[in-house]
């Protein structure tokens, strides 16, 4: 067991879950004040499919060795997170929360694309496994979380209504 990988993998988990947390608080507040979420049904989904991904990493990776350059990939990706997090401040949720008649938010990191959130999980997803010499796992993590994107983002850009629902049957 080498110290570096237990070490990544505890603040990873203890990040993720003060992310949880934060995202719980949120959410509730926002319910409170009356907003609603949406597309609700695929969210499981996407909690066991970053449960899986951590826990797994959990058993796979604290008997490896620590690539630095995969790892210094990694933390170069979080100051993105924190600017993510930061912009949406009390709106911030792992879940799909619209609360009627608030802007859409376009400063910061969304002036440059509506939803830099999955792009840093995309890299998250894929690049931590990397610093533990894990590709097959980040190339299996990465098409799971592609199939849940495939699901997430329209749902996502449909519920803010910056994309309306495509007719079902009909070609694209």
């Amino acid at each position: 067991m080498t110290m570096e990988a237990v070490l990544v993998l505890a603040l990873v988990t203890l990040q993720r879950l003060g992310e949880l947390m934060l995202s719980h608080h949120n959410t509730k507040r926002l319910l409170d004040k009356g907003a609603w979420e949406a597309a609700p049904a695929h969210y499981p989904f996407l909690v066991i499919l970053h449960a899986s991904w951590l826990g797994g990493l959990w058993w796979l990776a604290p008997g490896r060795s620590v690539d630095v350059g995969f790892l210094l990939a990694y933390l170069a990706v979080q100051p993105l997170r924190i600017w993510i997090l930061a912009t949406l401040g009390r709106r911030w949720t792992t879940r799909i929360i619209i609360l009627p008649n608030s802007p859409l938010v376009v400063r910061g990191p969304y002036a440059v694309t509506s939803h830099p959130n999955y792009l840093v999980v995309v890299a998250e997803i894929a690049l931590l496994p990397m610093a533990f010499h894990l590709g097959w796992y980040a190339l299996i993590f990465s098409a799971l979380n592609a199939a849940i994107l495939f699901v997430r983002i329209p749902a996502e850009n449909i519920a803010l209504g910056i994309a309306r629902p495509r007719p079902v049957g009909r070609a694209l």
